[in-house]
């Protein structure tokens, strides 16, 4: 494996897993990887949803020999069938692989492991896509085998999409059990079958990717952004403006400015707005979003690390969820839902994106159908 083409890039930590206040992520790209360390394995890869077709269908094209784990009776076998795919139950999809590439939701993982267990044998390699069960103890591998994560950053739509047009998609390595002294060559193999090398793979933890995964979705992506328009939208409103006024102004406005930073980062998108919204933006934006909510942060990222996320999360779906599915509904009711419904018809791709919402809703569906018969099958055991 040469590192030619290796490079590396700076990156603060919060100090886990040993890290420093400041270090050097790695990233790897195609030449760094060795094709010839999975040629001639086979990939049992567990699940169907929006990572395992993507992975399952680019590894084939790749020539990797691959196996879609799936249970008896699973819609999804129809579909990967259809794709060419050699379908199996889990148990015997593993049983017959080197890497078994753990791609249903994280709050099923675990009872699947159960059931496929006793097939890996020592050399093998348990491979996830997100560091959840592995970090918090939900899964503890054997010792005899080898534990890496390649996590696209990316859905699994775009993973294929960008594979089939000859680009990459940008994904996360982490090696969490070396016993072959071989992980991280076969996982680089891995990354760039599924196209991810084409683009770059960065190296980090099994501790930082899911620390950090779950911190920018609770603070910023999902919650805080969440929370932050919907808190825009009420003033406006309360302050007597019209709804639709509100709703542009604090929601549908939200997907240009971040497309901007997505494309150029923060400066770029102030370089693009006006003079006037920049200003404002300098001097309002932080006193909104003060010591305060800094603060607010900070105690969210400490229930990450300390683990509180995640005990209460395991234990809301052990209790089948209801608090999860009373926020839901309680989402679903706030007034900016039916506002913003009927103004994303006046947009001419209002029908384009029904058909893409159509297609995640079927995916998620699909997930949740797999989630929910691995559940039962948990309570018969």
């Amino acid at each position: 494996m040469t590192d030619a083409n290796t490079r590396t890039t700076s990156r603060t930590d919060g100090g886990t897993e040993g890290s420093t206040d400041e270090e050097r992520a790695t990233i790897y790209y195609e030449a760094d990887a060795d094709a010839s360390s999975i040629a001639e394995k086979t990939v049992a890869v567990l699940g169907y949803g929006s990572q395992g077709h993507a992975h399952a269908q680019n590894l084939n094209e790749s020539g990797v020999n691959v196996i879609v784990g799936l249970r008896e009776g699973s819609s999804s076998r129809s579909a990967a069938e259809d794709d060419g795919l050699a379908v199996r139950t889990p148990a015997e999809a593993v049983a017959d692989a080197e890497i078994v590439s753990m791609l249903v939701p994280d709050t099923v993982q675990p009872a699947v492991y159960e059931a496929i267990r006793d097939g890996l044998e020592a050399g093998n390699t348990l491979q996830f896509a997100h560091g959840f069960n592995i970090h918090y103890g939900q899964i503890r591998p054997p010792e005899d085998v080898d534990v890496t994560m390649i996590a696209p950053k990316s859905p699994g739509h775009l993973v294929r999409r960008n594979y089939e047009n000859r680009e990459g998609t940008p994904g996360l390595l982490a090696i969490y059990q070396d016993y072959t002294g071989e992980a991280k060559a076969e996982a680089l193999a891995y990354a760039q079958a599924i196209g991810c090398a084409r683009a770059g793979v960065v190296e980090t933890t099994f501790g930082e990717e899911t620390e950090t995964d779950l911190f920018g979705e609770q603070a910023v992506l999902c919650g805080g952004i969440a929370e932050l328009i919907k808190a825009g939208y009420e003033t406006l409103v309360d302050a007597g403006y019209s709804p639709e006024m509100a709703y542009f102004e604090c929601l549908n406005e939200m997907k240009l400015i971040v497309d901007l930073m997505y494309e150029g980062g923060i400066g770029e998108m102030y370089d693009s707005v006006s003079d006037t919204a920049e200003y404002g933006g300098l001097t309002r934006g932080n006193v909104v979003v003060d010591d305060h909510a800094r603060e607010n942060m900070e105690a969210v990222l400490e229930e990450v690390q300390t683990g509180t996320f995640a005990r209460e999360w395991i234990t809301e779906n052990q209790a089948n969820r209801p608090t999860y599915r009373q926020l839901r509904e309680r989402e679903k009711a706030h007034e900016i839902e039916a506002v913003g419904e009927r103004l994303r018809g006046l947009f001419a791709w209002a029908d384009e994106e029904s058909e893409t919402a159509e297609e995640s809703e079927a995916v998620r569906e699909s997930e949740d159908e797999n989630e929910d018969e691995s559940e039962r099958e948990e309570v018969r055991a």
